[in-house]
């Protein structure tokens, strides 16, 4: 049988929809709404999800009860692939952030499409390869930047800033509470940091009824400044 074309030659891009009529039996698509769990810490881990739609936080617990973010991802990303990989239980929780369509792979069927296309199999790895490199960034900011510069960081990198060039606004509002964990410091930092933002010119809250958080390309500056 011949392969699906499940890579675009021209932008190289993955194609949601070839993939749903490649992968078969083993695929679901999901509705959530906003602020809807999608799955829990320790729950069973026995499928890969796909965003076509909307945003998803992820989060973890420790034994201590303290939660923090450690992932907001957007259209045509993965997550929960830690079942590849022999993950029995789900290491953290993943929510909706907007009402979102989601699709779910059982974890048989994604190692089956791995297998059969290998376009697939590549566009996947290297996907996981830009997310390790994406986690070791993560680090070295945490170790040797200041708090200010991981949030300007954090910003730029909810905004897309780069991709074509247009940062898009982060909806919805994003809270404080959240920017903290992600950072790796307090709310009233990061309350301090954002006005300052925002009397700069970097940041401002014109993004729409739910007060979307848009952020302007010049907050590099914060980032590049040693």
């Amino acid at each position: 049988m011949a392969a699906f074309p499940l890579v675009n030659r021209k932008n190289r891009e993955f194609d949601p929809n070839t993939f749903l009529a490649t992968i078969g039996e083993g695929r679901k698509i999901l509705t959530f709404a906003k602020q809807q769990g999608i799955f829990a810490q320790g729950d069973p881990a026995d499928a890969v999800f796909y965003i076509q739609k909307g945003k998803v936080k992820l989060t973890v617990v420790s034994k201590t009860g303290r939660e923090a973010t450690i992932g907001i991802l957007t259209d045509g990303k993965f997550f929960g692939e830690g079942a590849l990989a022999g993950q029995p239980l789900r290491m953290g929780s993943a929510a909706t952030m907007t009402d979102c369509e989601i699709l779910r792979i059982d974890k048989k069927a994604m190692v089956a499409a791995l297998h059969r296309e290998h376009a697939f199999s590549d566009l996947f790895v290297t996907y996981l390869l830009a997310r390790n490199i994406r986690y070791e960034e993560d680090l070295v900011d945490q170790l040797f930047n200041s708090s200010e510069k991981r949030l300007a960081r954090v910003l730029l990198l909810l905004a897309h800033f780069g991709k074509e060039g247009v940062p898009e606004t982060v909806v919805p509002k994003i809270s404080q509470e959240s920017l903290a964990e992600m950072v790796g410091t307090t709310r009233s930092r990061v309350s301090f940091f954002m006005n300052r933002f925002r009397k700069l010119g970097f940041v401002d809250y014109s993004g729409g009824p739910e007060g979307g958080l848009r952020v302007h390309s010049s907050l590099l500056s914060i980032v590049l400044h040693d």
